[in-house]
């Protein structure tokens, strides 16, 4: 498997790298769906549709948003190995959002579950030359491969600290997302 740790000079790419640090980002990717668990667990029913403040996702919104991020992330990394130059769509995730106050929050943590344990299944099969391959995001410019795997650690770690919070907030405004 190829190491995906991005250059510091990369990181300009990815807006999600300041929350990866030094951290390994297959070993984030590889505990997320348990975070999840976790914490929709300490949230609980009662809790996980409730919006921590007016305008801010609830707990399920972040899980359902979480899980078409999977999906997104998983066509983009297989587009980027199969095609030369490939550049990534972006998506409007604030567009992508009004049916999730119809969906359940343990079919959005099982989804993201399925599409994780498939994307890592795929990403242990990337070599070094494919981690290194690259493409272009219309906002962030060209970047290699490897990118796109940081950036899934990063947008996974910055949703674990807003659910934290939400699990955490008893009525405090200083948890509020």
């Amino acid at each position: 498997m190829a190491s995906f740790k991005t250059p510091d000079i990369l990181t300009g790419m990815n807006p999600y790298a300041v929350h990866v640090g030094t951290r390994d980002p297959h070993e984030v990717i590889a505990s997320t769906p348990q975070d999840l668990r976790r914490l929709a667990d300490r949230i609980g029913p009662a809790r996980i549709t409730e919006a921590p403040a007016p305008g801010k996702w609830s707990a399920r919104d972040i899980l359902c948003h979480l899980a078409d991020s999977e999906i997104v992330f998983g066509f983009r990394l297989r587009q980027a190995l199969a095609e030369d130059h490939h550049v990534i769509q972006p998506f409007d995730q604030e567009r992508w959002a009004p049916p999730y106050a119809s969906l359940e929050a343990a079919a959005a943590i099982a989804t993201f579950a399925a599409m994780r344990s498939w994307n890592i299944a795929l990403l242990k099969t990337v070599t070094p030359q494919q981690a290194a391959r690259r493409l272009t995001h219309p906002e962030r410019g060209e970047m290699p491969f490897s990118v796109i795997v940081e950036t899934m650690a990063g947008h996974d770690l910055n949703h674990v600290k807003q659910l934290e919070a939400i699990a955490g907030n008893s009525g405090n405004s200083a948890n509020r997302i």
